[in-house]
């Protein structure tokens, strides 16, 4: 992420802050300007060109920092939540902050990748929403169908994040990994398969696979004989070995996840600076940036007596396949 600043005394801030907690003054994040800005006793911040907006709605209920057009209102980000937990549901409330902050989140790393983020209240057919379920009355399956990301909210409980990470041997598993992954799926229904290139989508099945492979029974051949002994020379993760679309969207994540990670490095000051989406080749910031970045953090990690920040390798055959994921950028951004 951005190194935040708080613009009347200069404090660092998170992401995820209201208040600065060295001048008390009040907090909201405006996605246009990228930024954290303050705002007033009434929850008010004019912008350059004169716009009014009003903190979120949703701040007491999800912790929702974003601005809002108009007062009362709720922000893109929240628009984008098609359903949430009822009010009466205590588990599906206590989770249901963890699950709104990764989105934000999600939504500020594909803003600055120039990824458009579209909701279905302006596209009903292509535009991206989110069904965020409980799943204490009923089993809930992370998944993406035709622009519905569905998350189970019981993922934002630690404790059973991490005995299902342990009883599927995961080395990563954490809410914004889901928030990244899944939308992978979305993007690669509106980037690839939807796309009028057929050279983008001939690619894209050279690397990933046949798409149109059966799914159901790649799950149960995943499940029942487990991944293939060489997968870590052809993919990033063993769960990506399951099907094309997971290898993409695993990848998809990856990619994200090494964006923001040394887009966090630079404005840390932890790396030198890095023109992260002007490369010709996004193989080169991994394997000049990126693969030293993440030694380092492991090693860092290992010293704390903490298992590696980043578990994972890539192989040549994934850097081929983040290259693809790079080049899917819109070349206007």
């Amino acid at each position: 992420m951005k190194a935040y600043r708080c613009r009347v005394c200069g404090n660092p801030l998170y992401f995820e802050n209201s208040v600065c907690v060295s001048c008390g003054t009040a907090l909201g994040y405006s996605r246009g300007e990228r930024a954290i800005v303050p705002v007033d006793a009434r929850g008010v911040y004019v912008d350059a060109e004169g716009w009014i907006w009003h903190v979120c709605r949703n701040l007491s209920l999800s912790g929702c920092t974003w601005l809002a057009r108009l007062e009362g209102g709720q922000c893109e980000s929240c628009d984008l939540t098609r359903t949430r937990p009822n009010d009466a549901d205590a588990a599906g409330i206590r989770n249901f902050p963890v699950a709104e902050r990764a989105k934000r989140h999600l939504i500020a790393d594909l803003d600055a990748l120039g990824f458009p983020v579209v909701g279905k209240t302006t596209d009903a057919v292509n535009g991206l929403a989110f069904d965020l379920l409980s799943s204490t009355a009923a089993d809930v399956m992370i998944a993406h169908a035709d622009g519905v990301i569905t998350i189970d909210l019981a993922e934002g409980d630690d404790s059973h994040r991490e005995r299902v990470r342990r009883q599927l041997d995961e080395p990563y598993r954490t809410m914004l990994g889901h928030f990244r992954h899944e939308v992978g799926h979305y993007f690669e229904w509106q980037l690839v398969e939807r796309s009028d290139d057929e050279a983008r989508r001939s690619r894209a099945r050279e690397l990933f696979g046949d798409e149109t492979t059966d799914y159901a029974a790649s799950v149960d051949r995943h499940y029942a004989e487990g991944p293939p002994s060489d997968w870590p020379e052809h993919y990033i993760s063993a769960y990506a070995t399951m099907h094309p679309y997971e290898d993409f969207a695993e990848t998809w994540a990856h990619y994200l996840h090494i964006c923001d990670t040394i887009e966090t490095a630079v404005e840390s000051g932890l790396v030198a600076p890095v023109e992260l989406v002007g490369r010709e080749r996004f193989r080169d910031l991994v394997t000049e940036v990126w693969m030293p970045l993440a030694r380092a953090l492991n090693l860092v990690n290992r010293s704390l007596g903490k298992d590696d920040l980043y578990p994972f390798v890539i192989a040549p055959r994934v850097l081929d396949k983040l290259d693809y994921i790079a080049s899917l950028r819109p070349v206007s951004s």
